[in-house]
């Protein structure tokens, strides 16, 4: 049954949506990439988005679980928060979704027909 249940469990999403001052972006992103460093256990990737020609971007990090996300929570990231917030033209907009629907490349290279990792919706 165990193998069941960790079908049903879906990764978690932070999604942040924000725009720096201008011409902050390159900056913040190092920032981003030295936090994202900390990351430990349930950590499963990152993407950061910059819309071209723009300060506005994207950060989408990807967590096993809500619990493995909080327990990487730490002091060091914190601190490399702090220094990015004064890059933001405004706070950012943040939610947490679950994954839904996670399609690879690879998964319609090596199949005629689509393979789509989904599970039934449960929110615990």
């Amino acid at each position: 049954m165990s193998d069941f249940q960790d079908f049903l469990k879906r990764q978690l999403a932070y999604v942040a949506i924000g725009e720096f001052k201008s011409g902050r972006f390159e900056e913040a992103q190092k920032l981003y990439e030295q936090a994202v460093a900390t990351y430990g256990d349930g950590f499963r990737g990152t993407y950061l988005l910059q819309e071209p020609g723009t300060d506005r971007g994207i950060a989408i990090i990807f967590w096993e679980s809500a619990a493995d996300m909080e327990a990487n929570h730490t002091e060091a990231h914190d601190s490399l928060m702090k220094k990015m917030a004064p890059l933001f033209v405004s706070q950012p907009q943040t939610s947490f979704c679950e994954v839904v629907c996670d399609i690879q490349a690879t998964d319609i290279a090596q199949t005629d027909v689509v393979q789509v990792n989904t599970a039934p919706t449960a929110v615990s």
